[in-house]
């Protein structure tokens, strides 16, 4: 391996370089550390030079050189098969691809060696694989890194990486498991990453953003600061599992985007980091840092589990949301489920949220909470079921409720509307349940029977479990082939042993009728023999039963 130093131009989006990059006193980033969780200060126009992440400033644009530095740098196709690829310097990438087609099969590739700063979480100056350019195909093999902003897996610009059946595992702080800035596109196929250090999502995007679509696998987070998800771009995870130990399990900065579908998404956000206030599942905010586009951040969820261990299942400030919600399962075990209120991000009077909450064949239970300069459009349809107290504080500044004729709402509290669309004319389904409705402050007829305690047809989630089950059920197959093969194999030998023994003995009574002497005479075997061959052909038999390595 040749080591060898190259310059990477960068050029980053006007959209990127809104007066925002320098941001107000309420500016605060969230829980994490820079380029994660909280954001690093953006410099001012004053500050920026040469080489520095954002570098000068020119008109609505950014541009900046950055120097990466690699163990394995590739520049055109290669194939390997269980190569060892390592980086222990800092600031230095094990592998740096610019072009061609890379196909690495079970490779092992190690990250020691620290970064600070931007460079590193922008632009992948300290990450084990770097792929700013062509196409790099990995299957299955290791990924370790162990060094601050040492993130694993970094697509920059046009660099396109499709990963299959890895493991990864990042144990420092700011190292994510899968990353993209600038562009980069990622694609994850039953990947199981683990990410231990604080502010290290271990599907992290930041500046610039990209594509990344996760399919299968599992991934963890165990860091403070570290949610599953952090997305400063388009984001997509099918047919996983995603666990947070201390963070949030998704958060979306800015006008980007996740969609789970088929995902069990647990969270326990129990310690808060930096500037963070409250603990919650999936948090949509806008930072004003830069790092993301000002606008509309969306969240689609469809046939997913999701559990909140501590806190809200959704919070919204100081940005635009759109909640997409269908035949989901949402338990949450202390906290509300949305929340849409002004924290510390953004200017003060104007820093609330405006969310447009669609659910469809959905079912939700837990209260909706909206502060006096924030905003919910709200619908419920195809068979839909809330139970909840809506702006129980008649705090919010509107709230807008439509509602198809088969989906029912329960009120838990008096609740607090700006205005109601219903098909049923009557308000039949919707529940008073000892309380009251209040559509812009008059109150409403509501069905005063007793309510329903969930939807007309429950959600029923099986596809993820399936598949797990059936991955299961394979292995498990596998090991009943293996059990049966080896029983199959030891009453093989039991059989010899027996046909063996059949054999001799016709042989000796052969000799026995030709010299007319006795067996025993001239075959001398002694008792401890004998009785070894016994217990031998016993355990034989018996390990062939059950006591194989597959047995259980």
């Amino acid at each position: 391996m040749v080591k060898k130093t190259t310059v990477l131009g960068v050029s980053l989006v006007a959209a990127l370089t809104t007066a925002a990059l320098v941001p107000s006193v309420y500016a605060e980033p969230p829980a994490g550390v820079s380029g994660q969780g909280e954001r690093p200060e953006a410099p001012s126009a004053q500050n920026t030079t040469p080489g520095d992440p954002v570098g000068s400033m020119n008109g609505n644009s950014m541009n900046t050189t950055v120097a990466h530095s690699g163990v394995m740098t590739i520049e055109s196709d290669l194939a390997t098969d269980g190569q060892t690829y390592e980086s222990v310097n800092d600031t230095e990438n094990a592998i740096l691809m610019t072009a061609g087609t890379v196909t690495l099969t079970n490779p092992a590739i190690k990250k020691t060696g620290a970064a600070d700063g931007d460079n590193a979480d922008f632009y992948g100056t300290n990450a084990a694989v770097f792929v700013s350019g062509g196409t790099l195909n990995i299957t299955g093999g290791t990924v370790t890194t162990d060094g601050a902003h040492a993130n694993a897996i970094f697509a920059y610009g046009d660099g396109l990486i499709n990963i299959s059946n890895t493991n990864i595992k990042t144990t420092n702080n700011n190292s994510g498991a899968l990353m993209v800035t600038g562009g980069g596109k990622l694609n994850a196929t039953y990947v199981t990453a683990t990410t231990d250090g604080n502010s290290s999502a271990p599907i992290r995007s930041d500046r610039g953003g990209g594509t990344m679509v996760i399919d299968g696998g599992s991934y963890t987070s165990n860091g403070t600061g570290s949610p599953v998800i952090y997305s400063t771009a388009d984001i997509t995870a099918k047919n996983t599992k995603l666990t947070s130990t201390a963070s949030e399990g998704v958060v979306i900065e800015g006008k980007n985007s996740v969609t789970l579908d088929n995902v069990e998404l647990t969270a326990d956000n129990n310690k808060l980091n930096g500037q963070s206030e409250t603990y919650k599942t999936i948090f949509i905010y806008q930072s004003m840092s830069g790092d993301a586009d000002e606008g509309v951040g969306s969240f689609t969820a469809k046939n997913s589990k999701i559990t909140t261990k501590n806190g809200d299942t959704f919070f919204v400030t100081n940005t635009t949301a759109e909640i997409k919600l269908e035949n989901n399962i949402f338990t949450n075990e202390s906290g509300d489920f949305l929340r849409i209120q002004a924290v510390k991000w953004g200017n003060s009077g104007a820093n609330g949220g405006v969310v447009t909450l669609s659910a469809s064949a959905q079912e939700i239970v837990g209260d909706i909470v909206v502060d006096n300069i924030s905003s919910l459009d709200f619908k419920l349809e195809n068979d839909s079921f809330l139970k909840a107290a809506i702006n129980a504080d008649n705090t919010a500044k509107a709230v807008n409720v439509e509602l198809s004729a088969d989906s029912v709402i329960v009120l838990t509290k008096d609740s607090y509307i700006t205005t109601l669309v219903n098909a049923d004319a009557d308000n039949k389904n919707i529940y008073g349940n000892g309380h009251k409705l209040y559509v812009n402050g008059v109150e409403v007829q509501t069905n005063t029977a007793t309510p329903p305690t969930g939807r007309k047809n429950p959600t029923k989630l099986s596809e993820t479990e399936t598949k797990q089950e059936e991955v299961q059920q394979e292995t498990e197959t596998v090991d009943d082939y293996s059990t049966l093969g080896f029983i199959l194999a030891s009453a093989g030998s039991f059989l010899v042993l027996v046909v063996g023994g059949i054999l001799i003995a016709r042989s000796a009574r052969s000799s026995k009728k030709d010299t007319g002497k006795d067996d025993s005479s001239d075959i001398e075997v002694p008792l401890t023999d004998k009785t070894t061959k016994a217990k031998s052909a016993a355990e034989v038999h018996h390990r062939g039963q059950g006591e194989g390595p597959h047995a259980r």
